[in-house]
């Protein structure tokens, strides 16, 4: 059905928050030719990133303030800079914000405004058009998110960041918000958002354009939920599970108690009317996709399960446990996805609790499932991660952006674990995020994928997130000479795993020779 992945290949695994640089976070510069010159060498064909959104408290990309934009944090000053649009003397409070970490408070202190202060300038320059179109043909092409998402922007600022149901009664929904006086009065910070999100749309043109040239493809990813403090539920509250008295959910999202949670996981995310979904041909999904896919050429989407049923908690309650299961949209989702995006390229993000149901969704759609190969060790050999129990339509992983480095992890697993490892594995463990890397490539796995963090042999300080940890996520970033080291001493080894296991991409010239 949406069958795709008839190769083997290899990839890495970073957020581009993590690039290195002097603007207190990775940005869509020129870091991002160094680490593509990393790849191309190495010989990995992919590039995977978490979700590009805007992101709010907490500072998760899994929890954007809209599933459509592009986070602002992300672009490049310098072109700006160049264009007469900043000083360089305005951006020295962002060289002197950490460059091994983000600090997204800072930057929200420090960023923002330079990034308003371009748009006050490009406009008094009577608003020249940026690479990809005009602005006016960039609003048009986008208008069926961006004219909701900007509005919602202007009016949180003007909210003083309150959630969006706690505003006055006649704000509290896009179709509402239209018909007020705020409409009008926000017009120009409307503009400015705007000019914000077509600032991103340019330089991720570029991005997607440098990424091509060195034949590289691009994952990216959406959570299968949305936040309920963003656009989207602002905007369609009659695609979500809300009280149409008090634009309170009436139902959250979770998973429910397991080995590792007595209580379950309460995210708190609105759920879906999947029936108000279906009556429209799951119209706002498929935008959705379309979007994800004009930003990358696979998409991961995250938590599959919840496809096929999905964990439902009464809004108010104090854990999880009081949740049941509800039947999801199931096959008629994926049918429907496949009639409008032909050849879409999905990732289905099935770790976890799965059931024969689960299974067998994922392979009437043809989707490519994952593994991670710190589940695999410590039990049976009948455990489905370890190497031998694996397919070819999937992709897997030492870890992924939610567990710790290999190195961390084996660090503080328990003896039986790190004692399986080494035995599967025969190897001695004093090398043990190689020794995963090594078994991944070798695996049948079609597309085997690597965080940077292990390439570089990093302990628990590389960690990228600890899930059910509020603060100190998201923010860990590469130094540039880090980088250049790996590709001196390692590129040339990588590229040979590729070649030994059948993961280079053939040169065409070559075969054509032949």
């Amino acid at each position: 059905m949406l069958t795709w992945l008839d190769h083997r290949a290899a990839g890495l695994l970073l957020h581009p928050t993590s690039l290195p640089g002097a603007q207190g976070v990775g940005t869509l510069g020129a870091s991002v030719e160094g680490l593509l010159r990393f790849l191309q060498a190495s010989g990995l064909r992919y590039w995977q990133m978490c979700p590009l959104g805007p992101t709010g408290f907490g500072d998760s990309p899994y929890q954007c303030f809209s599933s459509f934009a592009g986070n602002p944090y992300l672009i490049d000053l310098l072109p700006l800079r160049d264009a007469g649009w900043l000083s360089d003397s305005e951006l020295e409070p962002l060289r002197e914000l950490p460059e091994t970490a983000v600090d997204f408070g800072a930057l929200y202190q420090r960023k923002l405004p330079l990034l308003f202060q371009v748009f006050e300038r490009w406009r008094q320059q009577g608003r020249p058009p940026l690479a990809g179109g005009s602005f006016a043909s960039f609003r048009r092409q986008q208008a069926s998110w961006l004219e909701a998402y900007v509005l919602f922007s202007a009016l949180k600022e003007d909210q003083g960041g309150r959630p969006w149901w706690e505003w006055p009664r006649d704000l509290r929904s896009f179709a509402a918000a239209q018909e007020t006086s705020a409409r009008h009065r926000l017009e120009s910070r409307m503009e400015a958002h705007a000019f914000l999100q077509y600032l991103f749309s340019s330089q991720w043109r570029r991005v997607r354009a440098q990424a091509a040239a060195a034949g590289i493809e691009i994952i990216g990813d959406i959570p299968i939920f949305t936040a309920l403090d963003s656009a989207d539920v602002w905007a369609h509250p009659e695609l979500f599970q809300l009280d149409p008295r008090t634009s309170r959910p009436t139902a959250v999202a979770g998973v429910p108690p397991d080995y590792f949670s007595a209580d379950g996981q309460l995210w708190g995310n609105p759920l879906y009317d999947w029936p108000a979904h279906a009556a429209t041909g799951y119209g706002w999904w498929l935008d959705r996709l379309r979007a994800a896919f004009a930003l990358a050429d696979v998409v991961r989407i995250d938590h599959f399960r919840g496809f096929e049923a999905y964990w439902s908690v009464p809004a108010g309650a104090a854990t999880a446990r009081t949740g049941r299961w509800i039947q999801g949209p199931g096959l008629p989702f994926f049918s429907a996805v496949q009639a409008a995006i032909p050849g879409a390229r999905l990732i289905a993000e099935d770790l976890g609790l799965l059931t024969p149901e689960t299974t067998a969704l994922r392979e009437a759609t043809g989707l490519p499932g994952m593994a991670v190969l710190q589940f695999a060790f410590g039990g049976s050999a009948t455990n489905p991660y370890l190497p031998h129990n694996l397919r070819p339509n999937c992709v897997i992983y030492p870890g992924t952006h939610d567990n710790d480095t290999a190195l961390g992890w084996y660090q503080t697993a328990d003896e039986s674990v790190r004692d399986h490892v080494r035995r599967y594995l025969r190897v001695s463990g004093r090398e043990i995020g190689w020794d995963l890397i090594r078994s991944a490539y070798a695996s049948v796995a079609g597309l085997v994928v690597i965080p940077l963090q292990d390439l570089l042999s990093l302990g628990s300080e590389g960690r990228f997130n600890t899930p059910g940890q509020a603060a100190g996520n998201w923010g860990w970033r590469y130094r540039a000479e880090q980088l250049e080291r790996l590709q001196r001493d390692s590129a040339g080894y990588l590229r040979e795993l590729a070649e030994l296991h059948g993961r280079l991409r053939a040169d065409p010239a070559k075969a054509a020779r032949k």
